[in-house]
Parts: C-alpha cells; structure tokens; sequence
C-alpha cells in the first residue's frame, strides 16, 4: 500500500466544525482551544489516555532505554471509518452522550502529509491504551502498509470475545502532537443531506463533502 494514499479519520461533532476551519484542529489544552467544543468522546477514557504513557518501540524487543510519550498530549486519528467508538456514541453507551449520526462528521487527513508537517507523529498498529498494541515513530511510516492489519482495520464484524483481538487492531491510530491547521484537512464526511448542507453554510466547498451514510450505525 502506497504511503500517499493513506488517510487517517477524525469524528467530531458537527458543532465544532466553524472553530476548526478557523483555527485548525486543536489539542485541548491548546491556548487556541475551542472553549464552545462539543464533545463526542468517552470521558473516563479521555482521562485514563491524560496520564497514560506508552513507549514507542517501533517493533524492537529492545526497548529498555524507548521514548515514552502521553496520549493525552496527541490528537488522535483513525486509519478508517465506522469504528467501535462510533457505535458507542451512536448507541450511548459507556455513559456517552448519545448522539444522532447526523451530529457526527468524518475530518480526512493524509498522514504523510502531517508527518512532513509536524516533527511529533506516532502511530500503533492497536488501540494505542491497549498493552498489546505497538507503536511506531515516524521513521517507520514507510512501512505502515504492512505493519497495520488492514483487513481488521477495515472489517464490519468486530464485536464479541471472539473478535477483541481484531478490534483492537481495528482501532489503530496516527497521533499528532501539535494543532494541525484546516488546511491539511482533505474532505469531510458526513451522515445525510441535511448535514451536508449545514457544512456548505459554514463556507465549506461542496466538492470536499461527502455523504456515507453507510460508514454509520
């Protein structure tokens, strides 16, 4: 797989979208921050990745002497769309905020493209809060084709004792530890027609929107 046609994923509410094409997507703690955001996330897991920190080993068995990074200080990105944490904010579970698919919108990004921005980029080949998921610097995104378990990144079926190892990698994630400015925002996704619309009022051209309502629950 070609490391330009990869795209990393972010669902935020469509709320939120006006500050982003001002101010880029920023970090929370970000003097930019948007004081008005509407949060979609798990909030106990919002706070465990605040202070969890994870070596990045890019593979070694080595890794004694490994950087170690906070997830709290990254934004994190999908490698695909219709993730678990989708179906929990669709649903309400885990005390979420049930949200309408019509609230949620996709922000598309090229990870090579944020790489050759940014200095601090990582990616997992897991749930990065997950022990068993590997993490990567930027030195091996050139490999990330093969590294990434893309059918399990991809697969519709994921639930069940059966399948926790492919949700994991299901859930693998590019992180940047900077505010990354609209301008490295591709396109946007959306539920339906309705919320298609509301984007064209906030200024966004047409031809960056598009409607994937089957990359909903």
């Amino acid at each position: 797989m070609n490391l330009s046609e990869i795209k990393v994923f972010r669902m935020t509410h469509i709320d939120n979208i006006p500050h982003i094409l001002q101010n880029g997507i920023t970090h929370k703690n970000s003097p930019n921050a948007n004081v008005n955001y509407v949060s979609i996330g798990d909030n106990s897991l919002i706070d465990t990745r605040a202070s969890k920190t994870i070596q990045v080993t890019n593979g070694t068995l080595d890794y004694g002497d490994a950087k170690r990074i906070c997830l709290g200080d990254f934004i994190p990105f999908y490698f695909w769309l219709r993730m678990p944490m989708l179906y929990i904010i669709q649903r309400g579970f885990h005390n979420v905020v049930k949200r309408n698919p019509e609230e949620i919108v996709y922000l598309v990004c090229i990870p090579s493209k944020l790489a050759d921005q940014y200095s601090e980029v990582y990616f997992s080949d897991g749930h990065a809060a997950d022990k068993f998921s590997v993490l990567y610097d930027k030195t091996a995104l050139n490999k990330i084709g093969t590294i990434l378990d893309w059918k399990a990144i991809k697969a519709r079926d994921w639930g069940g004792d059966q399948n926790l190892d492919i949700k994991r990698k299901k859930e693998a994630e590019f992180l940047v530890k900077a505010d990354i400015a609209s301008d490295f925002i591709i396109g946007f996704g959306c539920y339906n027609e309705v919320a298609k619309q509301k984007l064209i009022s906030f200024g966004i051209e047409e031809v960056k929107i598009k409607v994937i309502h089957q990359y909903y629950y």
